[in-house]
């Protein structure tokens, strides 16, 4: 099974000597390329200036693949004006040697080959890949996104292709490859998110008893962290979902017995009002186009002309990457003594998020803060019922007077949390997310497509509309085939026709890089389909 096979780049010398044996098994023996000897082992002519990857099934070497910048290539004695028959391009690498065992002649096999040797020469500063394929490999090579160009080479008995791939092609088709072929595609979904080793490591540790010191020592770390990520007081952290962590919100308010008000422009605020509804409060929803900025001026004058006691809305709402005023909300219910609550939970760990002033806010582990899904938090400026009416499960005071443990957790979603924490620039990745973004951003633009709410957009969060000939699910199930999980399936994307690209989790620089242009592939062949 190919699972089982390792690829690296050659460096010992018994590897070279058996990528010796393996040119002569493969251009001598089975391609009559090479006169045979009777040592039955040959050396490239430019062995010394080629770096090999290799692939290992167990000691045995199965498949290898060369590459090497220097000048001449063995293409520039064969094609008079190489360059001139190559599209512009920085440095070129000379890609030979694409040798496999029979058996292991898989499109996997080819595939993480040409794979670790990319990724060295792409750090060498490559941009090109050129090779010469012998003809009955030539399907193999332009799957893996080789052009041909230029007349056959070689002589009658091994006659070759010459062929060119930018390198940046070449991860976005590989990494399509692999996904077809059983690898795992990356996660850009609003969660579950793309996860750090790490934190991975982290979670499958043995696990803690919850009345063991050792998790009392943990759950404070992770509280300290959280509050100094957010400028909050206190957290509690319950095991759940957002949707139980804005529930606790609601019973909180319940509690107090005081009117309120709900602001909501896009699915998650028009949540958070049905929590309202079904907590029975005494509130109005205030609301603005799905897109828009939240109606502040609605919202001042309400609380000029009303007994109001508290402001809920959403920081960053999910469903169009807007990014809700939440200083400018701050302000306002200062300016009225009025207490605001966020749905905050895909704001933390987005960008940099201030809860300082904030009366209560939910969050969530499985989002930006890049762990796994089933830890809830609830932030609070320590402002609690304690009359023993809700829920026990919901009272976030019983939670307080127990150091955050009153009640069974899990050591391993908390340990998973602290790595993601304690593992993070968060600076750094706050940086990282913005640049990627208007990256992301003028590559869709560019590429045609239509994004929702730029007027005040969070930055990881892009929200598209797609053709109405084309079905967003679809389309989103078309991209997990080529090796990229976006969002499509929610219901309130589905009646949009909307499709959404989430950088919450961890992802690769150059598979973003052609995620536009790789969407657009997918959006054209599906109108395609359906003149």
């Amino acid at each position: 099974m190919t699972e089982s096979l390792v690829y690296k780049l050659a460096s010992t010398s018994e590897e070279f000597e058996a990528i010796h044996r393996l040119n002569y098994q493969s251009f001598v023996e089975e391609i009559p390329q090479h006169a045979a000897n009777p040592e039955k082992r040959l050396v490239d002519r430019f062995h010394g200036e080629n770096t090999y990857a290799i692939c290992l099934d167990g000691e045995h070497l199965v498949g290898m693949i060369a590459g090497r910048c220097q000048r001449p290539f063995s293409l520039d004695q064969k094609i008079e004006n190489l360059d001139q028959h190559l599209p512009p391009h920085r440095k070129v690498v000379e890609v030979r040697l694409l040798a496999v065992a029979p058996k292991h002649r898989k499109q996997a096999v080819f595939t993480r080959l040409a794979g670790v040797l990319a990724r060295h020469f792409r750090a060498a500063g490559c941009d090109l890949a050129i090779i010469s394929g012998t003809l009955r490999q030539v399907p193999l090579y332009a799957h893996l996104g080789f052009e041909p160009f230029g007349q056959p080479v070689g002589s009658s008995d091994a006659p070759y292709q010459p062929m060119c791939m930018t390198l940046q092609r070449f991860k976005s088709q590989a990494h399509a490859l692999l996904v077809q072929a059983g690898g795992k595609p990356v996660s850009l979904l609003p969660g579950p998110v793309e996860i750090a080793s790490g934190v991975t490591s982290a979670l499958h540790a043995p696990a803690l008893y919850h009345r063991d010191p050792g998790f009392d020592v943990l759950m404070k770390r992770v509280r300290d962290k959280l509050c100094e990520l957010t400028q909050a007081s206190h957290v509690v952290l319950m095991s759940g979902s957002g949707t139980l962590a804005n529930d606790a919100v609601a019973a909180q308010l319940a509690a107090g017995n005081a009117s309120g008000i709900v602001l909501s422009n896009g699915e998650f605020g028009e949540r958070l009002a049905d929590h309202a509804r079904r907590w029975r409060l005494n509130f109005r929803a205030v609301g603005s186009p799905w897109g828009s900025p939240l109606d502040l001026a609605s919202l001042e004058e309400h609380l000029s002309h009303g007994d109001i006691g508290w402001v809920w809305a959403v920081a960053c709402e999910t469903s169009t990457g807007t990014h809700n005023a939440t200083e400018a909300l701050k302000r306002v219910c200062h300016s009225h003594k009025v207490d605001l609550c966020l749905d905050a939970v895909s704001a933390v760990g987005m960008q940099p998020c201030d809860l300082s002033g904030v009366r209560m806010a939910s969050a969530v582990s499985g989002k930006a803060l890049g762990a796994y899904s089933g830890l809830a938090m609830i932030f609070h400026d320590g402002r609690l019922d304690r009359g023993g009416r809700l829920p026990r499960y919901l009272d976030l005071a019983s939670y307080e007077d127990s150091a955050g443990v009153p009640f069974t957790q899990s050591s391993n979603l908390l340990a998973a949390l602290d790595a993601a924490l304690q593992g993070t620039d968060w600076p750094m990745r706050w940086r990282r997310i913005q640049q990627a973004d208007a990256a992301l951003h003028e590559g869709l633009q560019d590429a045609g497509f239509q994004i929702v709410g730029t007027r005040a957009r969070m930055p990881g969060i892009v929200t598209l509309a797609i053709p109405t000939e084309v079905n967003s699910r679809l389309l989103a199930k078309s991209m997990a085939r080529h090796g990229y999980l976006l969002a499509g399936h929610s219901s309130y994307l589905q009646t949009r026709n909307w499709l959404q690209i989430c950088l919450m989790g961890q992802w690769q620089d150059d598979l973003l890089e052609v995620l536009p242009k790789q969407l657009a592939r997918q959006l054209k062949r599906a109108m395609a389909m359906e003149v």
